[in-house]
């Protein structure tokens, strides 16, 4: 349960100004936690940090790793002051976008400072520090490691489609593999160590200036990934180790066949038999990143929809009971004051609303699902919030507030905002009039993204669920971020009691 009202930013990392085509944990994060903590802000969410691939369009929410980073978050101006890299070395730079995150180019140009990092780091002997991170990150960097490492062997090939004795993981064939790739697996361990410690020099910032990190847990990995390659008794796979059925959600309103995820689904009887084990170390993973974290589609704990395996759509999928409240139970047992947040938009079923209320779990409300009709009873309204959950004025898979008021919002829509706030106002007016809601609401933490701090249209969306094009790139400006109105935002956070 949220017991201290508050409120915070939702950008991800990604988003952030760099000089180096995406954001990363280097001087403009470090920047943004200061205006949080100039603003009274107490709170930062990101979206997952996992690493991220161009098959899945640089989707964060579907990782070849769940217990990983992204090393393209690691920062070449950091790695100038750890002493592993010299200034002149981060020159020449291509002519990165400041606007759009340049995954490939980024992907590039760090590949060549990666190598010569590594270089300067191997070739100054024994670090202590380095081999106690390997040692305690054993339990899922070994494996991680080897995949990537495995991933390039086989020219990016989906492990499904390697060499029979490896894709099953006999163990002669990993042994010589481990052999084979000793370099390419211990430079893979080298970057996880370094973004896990700029990621935790930047967490300490965070702590300096009174800012808690909220971050994010995609309830599914992707096939392609090394959790379902090292765990595959814990999937719904078959005898070549290849999906039975796959995760989506049902046509509704929104999609006529409804949305065909693709990711396999968890055997959650064998997961029990097993004490929930992978999710309990991903739990404490996550434990160690985040201060508090959000789980995506938090239904599926209470049940889920599967598609068979082959089917074009998802028209034809069933529900299936989750593991419920003795999952819950179990990770009670382990972490007593887990701080999870559920992510419970879409059909908040009573078997979902039980697993929130017997828990204490906190979910979410969000503005831009509030003025349809039946606005009197809406979820989304601020008369009908209760204390215990975060209130947004939109997410990563919503279009922003003035995007919403310009493209999406009917003139019903806009009439039931404008009598909500008591006036009329313009496109350019929107988003400090639902941020106004927010922050006045109950919920005792309200989480504005940047886009509607900054009052950006729908050039500045995150993503559109369902397609694989254009997402995840947006980014901000230096100019947008030395402009941004933290001040108006300062006044408001403690006019609302949340500073």
């Amino acid at each position: 349960m949220i017991q201290v009202r508050g409120s915070g930013i939702l950008l991800h990392i990604t988003s952030l100004p760099s000089e180096y085509g995406i954001g990363d944990f280097g001087p403009a994060a470090y920047r943004f936690v200061e205006a949080l903590e100039q603003a009274r802000q107490h709170y930062w969410q990101i979206l997952p940090l996992n690493p991220t691939q161009a098959g899945y369009a640089h989707s964060p929410y579907s990782s070849p790793s769940a217990f990983a980073l992204n090393t393209l978050l690691i920062s070449p101006e950091m790695l100038v002051r750890d002493g592993l890299l010299r200034k002149s070395e981060l020159e020449p730079a291509p002519e990165f976008s400041e606007r759009r995150t340049a995954y490939k180019a980024a992907a590039w140009y760090r590949e060549r400072l990666f190598s010569m990092a590594y270089r300067r780091f191997r070739g100054s002997g024994p670090d202590r520090e380095f081999e106690t991170f390997c040692d305690a990150s054993r339990w899922w960097l070994d494996d991680h490691a080897l995949f990537v490492a495995l991933k390039d062997h086989f020219h990016g090939e989906a492990w499904d489609r390697w060499p029979e004795e490896i894709r099953s993981r006999q163990p002669e064939a990993l042994k010589e593999m481990r052999e084979l790739l000793e370099e390419r697996i211990r430079k893979e361990k080298f970057l996880q160590y370094v973004a896990a410690r700029q990621w935790s020099a930047l967490r300490r910032h965070c702590a300096r200036h009174g800012i808690q990190v909220i971050g994010d847990i995609p309830i599914y990995v992707a096939y392609d990934s090394v959790d379902v390659w090292a765990n595959p008794g814990i999937f719904k796979l078959d005898e070549n180790l290849r999906p039975n059925v796959v995760a989506g959600v049902p046509p509704d309103i929104f999609s006529k066949t409804g949305q065909l995820w693709g990711n396999p689904v968890y055997d959650w009887p064998v997961l029990k038999k097993l004490g929930y084990d992978w999710w309990v170390r991903r739990i404490a993973r996550s434990g160690e990143l985040y201060d508090l974290f959000r789980i995506d589609h938090f239904r599926a704990f209470a049940d889920y929809y599967e598609v068979p395996a082959g089917d074009a759509t998802a028209e034809h999928g069933t529900w299936v009971d989750g593991p419920g409240a003795d999952f819950f139970e179990t990770l009670a047992r382990r972490f007593p004051c887990f701080a999870i947040v559920a992510e419970d938009l879409g059909a908040n079923t009573p078997a979902v609303q039980a697993l929130l209320d017997r828990f204490d779990l906190p979910g979410m409300k969000i503005l831009l699902f509030a003025f349809g009709g039946g606005i009197e009873k809406s979820p989304h309204i601020p008369h009908n919030y209760v204390p215990n959950l975060i209130c947004y004025t939109g997410t990563h898979d919503n279009n922003t507030a003035r995007g919403w008021f310009e493209e999406e919002a009917s003139e019903e829509d806009k009439a039931r905002f404008f009598a909500y706030i008591g006036r009329k106002v313009g496109a350019d007016e929107v988003h400090r009039e639902l941020i106004r809601l927010a922050m006045t609401s109950v919920a005792r933490v309200c989480i504005i993204p940047m886009q509607d701090l900054l009052g950006l249209g729908s050039e500045a969306r995150m993503n559109y669920p369902s397609t694989t094009e254009g997402n995840w790139v947006w980014r901000m400006t230096p100019e947008e971020f030395a402009g941004a109105p933290f001040e108006w935002l300062r006044g408001l956070t403690e006019l609302t009691g949340r500073g």
